[in-house]
């Protein structure tokens, strides 16, 4: 039975350039969604604290956005800062890439992390390779690299090693009593996962370029009695954006509210009432006054 004298808490930063699978390493630990996901690079575009607590440790997991490298816009600026502010103050840091894959947009990312906390090299995806042979020449590669303090490959996807990651991280982190009651996921409101589910729907349903040029705001969010009444917008920047996204007779609009009230019952936990509508909002992701008011840091 674990003590005050040995129970530990700390911020653990997950960081890597984008789409090598953060956010869902981040559900698959906590064992519930609240970060989104989907196979287009920039889905996470806000910091996102994830809470899992057990008997010995409450970890406290920073989601971050993938650093950007290309398309320094407004937007991409801002979440940049997100990253760098995430790694400031945490206790230990997983560095996430590809299983077989470090390019130069990984190595980017590698030259902003401090050199004064434990950086753990995560290797993700490791159900993807066909050659289980190439894994330890590749270990050896990335040991030159940088100076890991250990180098775990997982499979966030199928939970491969993700109790023994997170018994490598407990190590790095300093006894102490729990920040958050232990039944808490995260540090984010309702009302920003209600609009996070309906971004992860245009990320999932709209074809490769509009998503990046859309954001959503929650224009309403209240509980009468156990029904959550939503009332949401997605911001575009273009007519012919929303246009898309509402699709012939507007199929495409109701599909993606419908998949994120879904998504939004099983979160909560009770019954969602959700309207959506499409609003041209010409220049919102270059526009820092823009991007403040809808909460980008």
């Amino acid at each position: 039975m674990t003590t005050d004298n040995d129970f530990r808490t700390g911020y653990v930063a997950i960081i890597g350039r984008p789409n090598v699978g953060k956010s869902t390493l981040l559900n698959k630990l906590l064992q519930q969604k609240i970060s989104i996901t989907s196979k287009k690079a920039q889905t996470t575009r806000f910091r996102i604290n994830g809470i899992l607590t057990n008997e010995q440790t409450q970890f406290i997991f920073v989601d971050t956005p993938g650093f950007q490298t290309q398309y320094m816009n407004c937007l991409n600026t801002a979440m940049n800062r997100v990253v760098t502010q995430s790694i400031q103050d945490v206790d230990a840091i997983l560095f996430v890439i590809e299983a077989m894959h470090f390019d130069q947009r990984d190595l980017i990312v590698l030259n902003i992390l401090p050199r004064n906390v434990p950086v753990i090299l995560v290797i993700n995806k490791i159900d993807q390779l066909t050659d289980k042979n190439q894994m330890l020449p590749f270990l050896a590669e990335m040991s030159k690299v940088f100076e890991f303090t250990t180098i775990i490959p997982v499979s966030a996807m199928h939970k491969i090693q993700l109790t023994e990651l997170l018994n490598t991280v407990r190590t790095y982190l300093p006894v102490d009593q729990p920040l958050y009651d232990k039944d808490e996921i995260t540090d984010r409101s309702e009302r920003f996962i209600a609009g996070e589910f309906i971004r992860e729907k245009l990320f999932r349903l709209i074809g490769d370029e509009i998503p990046y040029s859309t954001s959503v705001v929650v224009d309403q969010f209240k509980l009468e009695g156990n029904l959550h009444k939503i009332y949401a917008t997605i911001l575009v920047e273009k007519p012919n954006q929303k246009a898309i996204i509402i699709g012939k007779k507007g199929e495409k609009l109701k599909l993606i509210a419908t998949q994120a009230r879904k998504d939004m019952e099983l979160f909560f936990g009770e019954k969602v009432y959700l309207e959506v509508w499409v609003k041209v909002k010409n220049g919102w992701a270059d526009s820092e006054s823009v991007l403040r008011s809808l909460g980008y840091e």
